[in-house]
């Protein structure tokens, strides 16, 4: 396993990571989540990331309960939760969500509950929130730092702009500013980590936890016939990424991309992850695999990196053509 320096601060990520959205609760049980875990762990992942939205509170509740089952040296992982939508779904009532100090207090004590835990290493405001002054977020942010709740915090899906208005704010006051930002990235989402973030990775420093690295499962290839039962696109309440992802566009890409991946004698998926990791400034790839093999497999993406030479990258490249500031001419 390869680790690497979250931004500019001290924390070391294991490159590639393990995450729970969309699957704990809703995917698999506390038995499964314990042996993916643990799979995750011997194999040298030390980050775990979570958040107050994911199932409701359920995805925390049953990482805390495997966590406490394994009982491993809390010194050696890193954990997350994530605050802004709420963990009640449709009965959230005002002040249960977004970033206010007082959800934000709120959510921490909460998360803090559930994952069975004396502290957050990462805690990151899930989206922005216009409604609430950055100032406000910023303290917020800086006095659970101080009160030893939270370790650091971060981001998820801000601009950056966002990111450096707080970083502003934080400067201006004497504060802790965020250190890390939860961005989707893959091969066909690339906007973010490779224009909007340069200048704070050039000026202020961003760690990167990204989301998503096989687009829901799609760049493993198993949607091109069709929707397999169980998968993540067959879910109720997900047709959202169905409407993103299968699009005739991106599948004719896709297919281009499995001839690429199958001459390279490497799996698709391990490729895509692969592909993410070879941006230095990705701090570490969050795998949210629901079976033993899967998860193999994407681990098998540290060895795929090594077969990413330019002239590969510049094969790929020319398969998305979706590059940004990129000549299509």
């Amino acid at each position: 396993m390869e680790y690497r320096r979250m931004g500019r601060t001290g924390l070391q990520l294991s490159v590639l990571s393990f995450g729970s959205w969309v699957t704990f609760h809703k995917q698999i049980d506390d038995s499964i989540a314990d042996g993916l875990m643990g799979q995750a762990y011997d194999s040298g992942i030390n980050f775990f990331d979570n958040a107050e939205a994911y199932a409701l509170g359920e995805s925390e509740k049953m990482m805390g309960r495997v966590l406490k089952m394994k009982n491993w040296d809390r010194t050696s992982y890193v954990l997350s939760s994530k605050a802004f939508f709420g963990w009640r779904g449709k009965n959230n009532k005002p002040n249960q969500t977004g970033l206010s100090r007082k959800h934000l207090f709120e959510a921490c004590h909460e998360a803090l509950e559930r994952l069975q835990t004396d502290y957050l290493d990462l805690f990151f405001c899930h989206r922005p929130d216009p409604s609430v002054p950055i100032s406000e977020v910023v303290w917020t942010m800086h006095n659970l730092i101080q009160q030893g709740k939270v370790l650091y915090w971060g981001t998820s899906q801000w601009s950056g702009a966002e990111i450096m208005e707080a970083h502003r704010v934080a400067q201006e006051f004497k504060l802790i500013g965020p250190s890390m930002e939860q961005p989707q990235y893959n091969m066909f989402e690339r906007f973010k980590m490779e224009q909007d973030y340069l200048p704070v990775f050039q000026n202020v420093g961003l760690g990167t936890t990204i989301w998503s690295p096989l687009a829901a499962g799609f760049l493993t290839g198993k949607y091109l016939e069709g929707i397999p039962e169980g998968s993540r696109l067959a879910i109720p309440g997900f047709d959202w990424l169905k409407d993103r992802w299968l699009q005739e566009d991106k599948i004719k890409k896709l297919k281009k991309l499995a001839e690429l991946a199958k001459k390279l004698n490497v799996t698709l998926a391990s490729l895509a992850i692969a592909w993410t990791i070879k941006n230095p400034n990705v701090t570490t790839a969050i795998l949210g695999a629901t079976k033993s093999e899967q998860l193999t497999d994407n681990l098998s993406a540290l060895d795929t990196l090594n077969k990413l030479t330019p002239e590969v990258m510049e094969k790929i490249d020319k398969i998305l053509q979706n590059k940004p500031f990129m000549d299509l001419a």
